[in-house]
């Protein structure tokens, strides 16, 4: 059996994600930032996922989002493309869940706080603000 059996199937089509994203970091141009967002909008309407990292929240039983602090202040929450990803950085185990990439880019765009999303933010990284989003959203 191959790896690509074992990817979760909201996963597959990830990688192109990921390919645009290191062609994007290669070339940084309008043109490839273009495509980079046209590639995650079609793996959103393939109704692709992302994995996204939680920690409970402080005095009741919910689950926020993880978010990463760069260093001008501003929060990020995180995603990542695949587990590879996810395993590539922190060091420290994280409780993660699979989240609808549309459901989550609307969740962000209304989260107060919170800057846009970091996807795969060891490796292979975009950092998505609000209006990136909202265009990725159409």
């Amino acid at each position: 059996m191959d790896n690509k059996n074992k990817t979760d199937k909201g996963l597959l089509g990830n990688e192109k994600i990921e390919e645009a994203v290191a062609a994007l970091q290669q070339e940084t141009t309008q043109e490839m930032l273009a495509h980079t967002l046209t590639v995650i909008r079609r793996r959103m309407r393939e109704a692709g996922q992302l994995i996204v990292a939680v920690e409970p929240s402080v005095g009741d039983n919910n689950l926020n989002i993880q978010s990463v602090k760069t260093d001008d202040g501003k929060c990020w929450w995180m995603a990542f493309t695949s587990f590879d990803e996810e395993l590539k950085g922190s060091g420290s185990v994280m409780s993660t869940f699979m989240a609808d990439i549309e459901k989550m880019f609307e969740s962000a765009i209304n989260a107060e706080g919170i800057e846009g999303i970091i996807i795969n933010p060891w490796n292979r990284t975009i950092m998505l603000d609000k209006e990136l989003i909202r265009i990725v959203l159409g």
